[in-house]
């Protein structure tokens, strides 16, 4: 990581506007404030006051990080336009940091991350001796089969212990944090940020034909 790059992270992707300031290790200030809706006004204003408690401006924003789900559909949307956005108008790269990368952060391995996805369900991507394994939404009630005794952590963290018997490790970080931090030591030439989404979208084409257009 370079230790002169100060690195703007953030997230929408769940009932929250979370975002950190970091340079090098230390983060020079870092907020998350809970809310189920809103996000899309509430973030550029907070991360207008996050530069100012740092005492810095946009110029001197060197990379930006984002949080790319997997988790609310909009939420995710609303932080990846605004990363593509800011990387535009300041001529920097922005990053994406998934949100199991961010929970295991400078955790020990192996381990495993659980999230909530809602609907009964949950997001689960276990981080081994050899690496990080394909990320998964199940029902909790498998949880025990793939997962064995293996630590756990995330939103979702009680729930997969209840299941598998596993300890509950807490993030070692705060999201926003996290995500600053990764995208900090990216490689250059990073991809492009995207959306990580492990559930297919609500919304379906109308299975009705369209009206017919007069002349």
């Amino acid at each position: 990581m370079r230790p002169d790059r100060l690195t703007l992270g953030f997230d929408t992707s769940a009932a929250h506007c979370a975002a950190a300031l970091v340079l090098g290790d230390r983060a020079l200030a870092a907020r998350e404030e809970t809310m189920a809706t809103g996000q899309a006004e509430r973030l550029m204003p907070l991360l207008a006051e996050l530069l100012a408690e740092a005492g810095v401006g946009w110029p001197d924003i060197a990379r930006i990080g984002v949080g790319t789900g997997p988790g609310n559909f909009t939420g995710t949307r609303i932080a990846l336009a605004a990363a593509r956005g800011l990387a535009l108008g300041l001529g920097v790269p922005a990053v994406g940091v998934d949100l199991f990368a961010a929970r295991a952060l400078d955790l020990p391995r192996p381990l495993a991350v659980v999230e909530d996805a809602r609907r009964g369900e949950v997001h689960v991507q276990v981080f081994g001796p050899d690496g990080p394994q394909p990320p998964r939404r199940m029902e909790p009630s498998g949880l025990a089969a793939i997962l064995g005794p293996l630590p756990v952590t995330g939103s979702a963290a009680a729930l997969a212990a209840a299941q598998t018997g596993g300890p509950v490790l807490a993030p070692v970080l705060p999201l926003a944090v996290a995500i600053a931090r990764i995208a900090a030591a990216a490689p250059d030439g990073a991809p492009r940020p995207a959306p990580v989404y492990l559930r297919a979208a609500d919304a379906a084409p109308p299975r009705s034909p369209p009206p017919a257009i007069l002349p």
